[in-house]
């Protein structure tokens, strides 16, 4: 019996039955979810169980008027969207490498990134894959992980660091946090400046506290200096990190920006007194591979 339990947990999941399941437990029952998938509600009860049967768990509990997910089956429906949004990938690069003309690998970023730093970046890839096509876009971080599910994203890249339940991730680089300010602001003609001088500024950030890893990274450098900031999310998104004091030149930002003047001018960027390092985290899909992939992420792109 031993033996059979664990030759079962050996076999690969039946990833139909898989997506019936989540269509289950999404749908809350049986009867909804058959409907979706255009089955029969006995067809799919057996699907499910059959399921049930090889992973030796009960994954929904039907004792009542509506189906509830167990906390195996809460477990697995965890797993399955990566494990499903793996096999869309594989898929997808089974029919590249056999099509005459392949598609470009997508890497996304967030505004917070800039398309230059996302080109340095991508130096090893270029060197060691010069006929290579890569394709570059911008998305806001929420974007990042649907696009990654859905195929549509090869490598996302994202200021700061978290870790995800659903995606694998790694540091890839750390870029020099510094401060920009507009040209007539009272700290425009230093060269350098402490972060503990910004408590009686307004910074500009470009999502609120606990939707942006970037700001959360932010806040997190100004507690650390003993104060507590004023914070105002840039009503123009998607632009360069510098362009942030253009519409708030009583504000101060944080960018990775080379000091001195930028925008024409109506820019400058200060150095910090005490140096920070702020990281750049790349995303992926679990249980997939890719050779573009590692070059991104195992290179030595750190303290760029």
């Amino acid at each position: 019996m031993v033996e059979d339990a664990e030759f079962r947990w050996e076999e690969p999941l039946d990833l139909r039955r898989l997506r019936q399941f989540l269509c289950v437990a999404e749908c809350g029952g049986f009867s909804r979810a058959a409907q979706r998938l255009h089955v029969s509600q006995q067809a799919l009860s057996s699907s499910v169980a059959k399921l049930e049967s090889e992973l030796g768990v009960t994954l929904l509990d039907r004792s009542g008027r509506q189906v509830s997910v167990t906390a195996a089956g809460e477990a697995l429906r965890e797993g399955a969207t990566a494990l499903l949004a793996a096999s869309r990938v594989l898929t997808g690069q089974v029919r590249d490498a056999a099509a005459a003309q392949q598609r470009p690998f997508v890497v996304a970023h967030t505004p917070a990134v800039t398309s230059e730093e996302v080109h340095e970046l991508l130096g090893p890839v270029r060197a060691a894959l010069p006929e290579l096509s890569i394709l570059a876009k911008q998305m806001f971080p929420g974007d990042l992980a649907p696009a990654l599910r859905e195929g549509s994203v090869d490598v996302a890249l994202r200021r700061g660091i978290a870790a995800s339940r659903t995606l694998a991730s790694a540091t890839i680089a750390y870029h020099r946090l510094r401060v920009a300010v507009a040209r007539d602001h009272r700290l425009a003609g230093r060269s350098t400046v402490g972060i503990g001088e910004l408590r009686a500024e307004r910074i500009v950030v470009w999502a609120p506290p606990g939707s942006s890893f970037y700001t959360d990274f932010i806040l997190s450098a100004c507690r650390r200096a003993g104060f507590e900031p004023e914070l105002v999310v840039d009503r123009v998104q998607g632009t360069a990190p510098v362009t942030a004091v253009v519409d708030y030149p009583d504000a101060v930002a944080f960018v990775t920006a080379p000091a001195g003047p930028a925008l024409g001018g109506a820019v400058v960027v200060l150095d910090l007194d005490d140096p920070l390092l702020t990281p750049i985290q790349a995303l992926w899909l679990p249980h997939t591979r890719s050779a573009v992939r590692d070059l991104l992420t195992i290179s030595d792109n750190q303290n760029l």
